[in-house]
């Protein structure tokens, strides 16, 4: 049986599907993902850290060696925000083809809303329903929305996890100041989400949100020893659960919160304000619950690529 491989580098994580083909279909055979904070810094000095590009690379190096160990013959490979708005991206690059024989693809904002849409309709959308699918990453945040895989409309935000917390620079925990900052930062960031609502475009949709903040999210809303990815894709999280959660959070240090069960460690320290860019976000879309996806990019891109089906 065919098997394909898709890398997904981000600002926060590096995450890796290996998938064969099944009775036309794409069936998980591995996925990992590693937290190497990419981006860390990016929206400061507009460059890369190279410790974080160092250990990006190699995770991308063993990743690309397992996939191909595994029969992957064909790996699609793609880096988003932090690789867009560095200015020195091509080191990266470099380093990547060296160690890892392949070189992301950079892609934008938008393409990246594309890829994360389609995958959410392959397991949630309906014909005739409207799906919205929320993607909250390190660096940007993209919403898309329409009835079918591909999106009627689609937006890319430069506010996500990581670049949040960069510029609030919270005390642990954070003091109400901090967190009064940072709804405000993501709600500024994220205000056309409101003239879309308002457009009514998102009429009747269903929220699908993608991504590390989410599952995370969910994760530790059901107090999971491990993480269990057929718990968390296609679970729930409303609005108030959201809200409670995020307050919870925010009350904990950092090492408190890394220790929750469900909590990614790596995690901890942006989880606060990745869940107020989800909190604002529905907020401002008018959404009073969400569906969350373990699937993203990198599952979008199988579909796209290698033609797991619309």
């Amino acid at each position: 049986m065919e098997r394909v491989a898709a890398i997904d580098v981000g600002t926060n994580t590096v995450l890796l599907t290996v998938a064969e083909r099944r009775g036309g279909a794409l069936v998980p055979v591995v996925e990992r993902a590693e937290i190497t904070r990419l981006g860390r810094g990016v929206d400061r000095t507009g460059r890369l850290d190279p410790a974080a590009v160092a250990e990006t690379v190699a995770v991308l190096a063993r990743f690309a060696e397992e996939a191909r160990a595994l029969g992957a013959a064909r790996i699609a490979c793609v880096a988003t925000s932090a690789a867009r708005d560095a200015a020195d991206g091509e080191a990266f690059f470099a380093a990547a083809r060296g160690a890892a024989g392949l070189v992301p693809e950079v892609i934008s904002g938008e393409e990246e809303a594309r890829l994360v849409h389609r995958s959410a309709w392959k397991d949630f959308g309906a014909p005739g329903r409207a799906l919205a699918v929320l993607d909250v990453g390190g660096g940007s945040t993209e919403l898309t929305w329409g009835s079918g895989p591909d999106p009627g409309g689609r937006r890319s935000f430069r506010i996500g996890a990581v670049r949040l917390t960069e510029r609030v620079a919270p005390a642990d925990p954070p003091s109400a100041a901090d967190l009064a900052a940072m709804h405000q930062g993501a709600r500024a960031a994220l205000s056309e989400v409101d003239a879309i609502r308002g457009s009514g475009a998102l009429a009747g949709a269903r929220l699908v949100a993608v991504a590390g903040t989410v599952t995370t999210l969910a994760a530790v809303e059901q107090a999971l020893p491990a993480y269990d990815a057929a718990r968390v894709h296609g679970s729930a999280l409303d609005a108030a659960a959201l809200e409670r959660l995020a307050a919870r959070l925010a009350a904990l240090p950092a090492a408190a919160r890394a220790a929750l069960p469900g909590m990614e460690p790596k995690r901890a320290d942006v989880i606060v304000a990745g869940a107020i860019v989800v909190a604002e976000a529905m907020r401002l879309g008018g959404f009073p619950a969400l569906t969350v996806s373990d699937r993203g990019v990198r599952w979008g891109l199988l579909h796209d690529r290698f033609g797991g089906g619309a």
